[in-house]
């Protein structure tokens, strides 16, 4: 079969075996507008550019849910991040621990998350310095709205004695 022939009867609407034709029909500058008009191709003009308009608030709420969503995931990390550091220091310092403990929960944090941050909470039980952090997940951006609730990270670390 040679490339401008088909058998296939339903797209081309020809009899099996009978030429298709090399190219689209020439119908001249103004033939077939009327018809285009008639079966509503003309009105279907701009359809894209209006579904997209009305989707584009969906996608920027679901942007907005995904930014939320990484803010308290990042929360999560910094405040597991700032107690292991806090225990690690408060376990290894010498003489007042408490003090280095806090100092190092601060020092190991962003500045918006410090702001929101109350009190870390270092002691020593058992042969393990423990410590806790508790942070507020902000609202979009860091630094200027956070949730009324707190995420909280805790680590431990055996305590060196002193020397």
């Amino acid at each position: 079969m040679a490339l401008t022939e088909t058998r296939d009867t339903e797209i081309r609407g020809r009899r099996c075996g009978d030429v298709a034709p090399a190219g689209p029909p020439d119908r001249g500058p103004t033939r077939g507008r009327p018809l285009r008009r008639l079966f509503g191709r003309e009105r279907d003009r701009g359809q894209t550019a209006i579904e997209f308009l009305g989707v584009t608030p969906l996608i920027i709420l679901l942007a907005v849910a995904l930014w939320q969503c990484t803010l308290i995931g990042y929360t999560f990390s910094l405040a597991g991040n700032a107690a292991d550091k806090a225990a690690h220091q408060g376990a290894i310092a010498p003489g007042v621990r408490g003090q280095a403990c806090r100092d190092a929960a601060e020092k190991n944090l962003p500045k918006a998350w410090r702001k929101s941050m109350k009190r870390t909470t270092c002691r020593s039980s058992g042969g393990m310095y423990k410590a806790e952090v508790k942070l507020q997940v902000p609202v979009l951006l860091p630094g200027v709205l956070n949730w009324p609730f707190r995420v909280e990270g805790n680590a431990a670390f055996p305590v060196e004695a002193d020397r």
